[in-house]
């Protein structure tokens, strides 16, 4: 779809949301900035839209570990925050990223994530915001998932 065929600012808005095969890692934009600076966010699905959706505490979780981990495989993370719709999450990055090199570095992080067992970073009431709604069990099930998923198919939306 091009820039004239947009309906919405926001290009998750403009995505056809029955077309697409969770899980799946999905370049949504690429930015350059004032100074020659690249960004790329990437909607990183594990839920299939309007079909499933994560628990709050399984999405908050994942955002716990994936957003730690994630910094220990890749340079220029920026964010790892859920969408509202609780089927995925939005990755941001410095750099011209791909697909296929944020879905194998996910995967490294969400095959630790399936296996977990160490307590959750950050939940305690003086670091996290709503400390008590975690789910470990939820989130080690989606990040068994997602990982069994992209095994299986591929990082690809479409196929």
């Amino acid at each position: 779809m091009d820039s004239k065929e947009k309906k919405y600012n926001v290009d998750s808005f403009n995505l056809d949301h029955t077309k697409v095969v969770a899980p799946f890692v999905r370049l949504a934009s690429r930015k350059e900035g004032p100074k020659g600076d690249v960004i790329t966010k990437f909607d990183i699905r594990f839920a299939q839209p309007n079909k499933e959706f994560m628990t709050t505490g399984a999405i908050h979780t994942l955002e716990h570990l994936v957003a730690e981990y994630i910094r220990d495989e890749m340079e220029g993370v920026i964010d790892f925050s859920p969408m509202g719709c609780r089927t995925g999450f939005y990755f941001t990055l410095f750099g011209d990223n791909d697909e296929e090199y944020v879905a194998k570095h996910l995967l490294n992080v969400l095959r630790k994530v399936a296996v977990w067992d160490k307590a959750v970073p950050a939940t305690t009431e003086t670091e996290c915001g709503n400390y008590r709604d975690h789910d470990l069990e939820g989130a080690k099930l989606w990040a068994s998932k997602w990982v069994s998923g992209i095994e299986a198919k591929g990082w690809n939306c479409y196929k």
